[in-house]
């Protein structure tokens, strides 16, 4: 296989992943799963920068959960709207992974925290695989 080849294939695995799990938030949204719908909403974002990131440096995506930073690596023009929101969202995954400040977090997962994160989510996804 060539290495365009091979690149195609990764940038695609990233982007078949995120499409999963932008649906598995949404299906977490209608399941009242507010906490998970926005963990779930990090991850695909963070997928579709990563097959945005492979088509950039062309080798594997780094080993990071960091938004922002993956972000950088795109060399994309985000909005400051943008930054905020990959800001947000990367607190999301910290957020729902650790014991001491799933607390904090459970409260503030409301149905509408968690809906407008999903559009916004959208919104940016949308954006993102356009870049592809």
């Amino acid at each position: 296989m060539s290495a365009e080849n091979h690149q195609r294939k990764i940038i695609e695995y990233w982007r078949k992943l995120s499409e999963y799990d932008f649906g598995t938030a949404k299906n977490l949204f209608e399941a009242k799963r507010y906490p998970y719908c926005l963990f779930f909403c990090h991850l695909a974002i963070e997928k579709i920068l990563k097959a945005l990131v492979v088509r950039e440096i062309l080798e594997h995506a780094p080993y990071t959960h960091n938004l922002v930073d993956l972000a950088k690596k795109t060399n994309l023009d985000f909005s400051e709207e943008q930054k905020t929101l990959l800001a947000d969202l990367t607190e999301f995954n910290l957020e729902a992974r650790y014991p001491e400040w799933k607390k904090e977090f459970y409260k503030k997962a409301t149905k509408a925290h968690a809906s407008a994160y999903l559009n916004e989510t959208a919104r940016l996804r949308l954006w993102l695989k356009k870049q592809l």
